[in-house]
């Protein structure tokens, strides 16, 4: 399942749905930090949200519609990174901000009260705005479909409206050169600002919450060429991804430090077993990272 927001999920064309479900076979999608295990993130300042407006009412003079969308990690002074599904396939008149804020939602929700009819207005209140660069060899195969994207900022807006350390990136074939015993010796916990997991209702499963930033602990589970399987099982104490936390990030304790290991992409669809994440040592991700950032 891949982990945009699900009410964004739904404006995706066919065609666009289908190009992912070729990408991903296995994959559905998804959004939130779920509750079990899971604890609030203040902390986790260089954590943030993705926010969108966009047309959806055929008149594109002026954004009617706004939301956030994902999560990302600041990595410098200016740089979010994101996944590429998240910032592929919405109209052509999108823009994107990017909010440091604890409660993305309750900041967007008071916007919409003070400047109501103006989308543009609301994400401004809340966020920064930001160019993206999509990673244009997305879609990949299902071994590595690319999916890695960044938001460039404005470093002073940044600066001047939050106070964050960005995030310590790895260095090049890091966890691959620890092999399945080091990595499972690690800590590992995930952070983003996504549902809760799957409640059964009358109407149907619902995803409750999001728009919070948290964190939760998983456990490591397997290491492929691009990615890290990632276990967020509650009865091992885990808690894990859910939908809007993709391209939220998946830190790896390594002495001490922790280490932007990988970014949220997909998992189980209630959002209980595994959480499939993109690894960022691969030469892969750091050639599409280098023009960006400098890397360890």
């Amino acid at each position: 399942m891949i982990k945009r927001r699900a009410t964004t999920m739904a404006r995706i064309t066919a065609v666009a749905a289908a190009a992912c479900a070729a990408v991903l076979a296995t994959a559905l999608p998804s959004s939130a930090i779920n509750s079990y295990n899971a604890s609030p993130a203040p902390e986790r300042t260089e954590v943030g949200a993705l926010i969108a407006t966009w047309d959806d009412d055929g008149d594109p003079a002026t954004p009617d519609r706004v939301d956030w969308v994902c999560s990302g990690t600041m990595i410098d002074g200016n740089t979010f990174l994101t996944a590429a599904h998240c910032t592929t396939d919405w109209p052509a008149d999108v823009r994107f901000y990017v909010s440091l804020d604890q409660n993305v939602q309750a900041g967007l929700d008071a916007a919409a009260t003070k400047y109501p009819g103006d989308p543009a207005a609301q994400a401004g209140a809340v966020g920064v705005e930001g160019a993206a660069h999509t990673n244009p060899a997305y879609p990949g195969p299902s071994s590595d479909p690319h999916d890695i994207a960044v938001i460039e900022l404005p470093a002073q807006k940044m600066k001047t409206r939050w106070s964050f350390t960005p995030a310590t990136l790895p260095t090049a074939g890091q966890f691959g050169a620890l092999g399945p015993q080091g990595l499972d010796a690690l800590d590992w916990f995930v952070a983003g600002y996504g549902t809760q997991e799957a409640v059964n209702g009358p109407g149907g499963q619902t995803h409750p919450g999001g728009g919070v930033r948290m964190k939760a602990p998983v456990t490591f589970n397997a290491l492929n060429d691009a990615w890290i399987r990632l276990a967020m099982t509650a009865p091992q104490g885990n808690g894990g991804a859910c939908y809007g936390d993709s391209g939220g990030p998946n830190f790896a304790v390594v002495g001490g430090r922790n280490i932007l290991a990988a970014t949220t992409i997909t998992g189980d669809t209630p959002c209980y077993a595994t959480n499939v994440t993109y690894r960022l040592d691969t030469p892969a991700a750091r050639a599409f990272l280098s023009p960006f950032v400098k890397l360890p």
